[in-house]
């Protein structure tokens, strides 16, 4: 049987990897800088390069796919962004990944608000909740939305 040493060790190992994922940093300010992704009409699955932070990587078609800050949003948030965003690509049919640059248009263009967007205006979002819709909008195309 393990020391008590040892399992409190333990505990606060699992404890740390537990709460990898959480943060309790400020939140950054909005995007003020534009840096240009060579992309096709479709974003990639893959992770790509990181950005600096506050940078903004738009597409040739003037869409934003990535912004350098930390995904933020609450559990709910991101599975309604992520759902809405399925839902739009299965009424289209076809393969969701090519519609990720149309979706993330249609978001940051939109004159209303909703569920899949955080019930916010894509400018008022922080660059934090802007990168989480991102994520949110790229996991709904990998059917990964929970």
């Amino acid at each position: 049987m393990p020391s008590p040493v040892v399992r409190v060790a333990a505990v606060a190992v699992v404890g740390v990897l537990a709460c990898a994922g959480c943060s309790s940093a400020p939140e950054p300010a909005a995007p003020t800088s534009s840096t240009p992704e060579a992309s096709s009409s479709s974003a990639s699955p893959t992770p790509s390069p990181s950005l600096a932070p506050d940078a903004v990587a738009v597409s040739p078609g003037g869409v934003t796919t990535k912004v350098g800050a930390p995904a933020e949003s609450t559990e709910d948030d991101y599975f309604q962004a992520c759902s809405a965003a399925r839902t739009w690509m299965g009424q289209r049919g076809g393969d969701p990944k090519t519609q990720i640059e149309p979706y993330l248009k249609m978001l940051q263009s939109a004159p209303t608000v909703g569920p899949g967007d955080f019930d916010k205006k894509w400018s008022e979002l922080s660059a934090g909740q802007q990168s989480a819709m991102i994520v949110a909008v790229e996991a709904a195309a990998d059917a990964l939305c929970g």
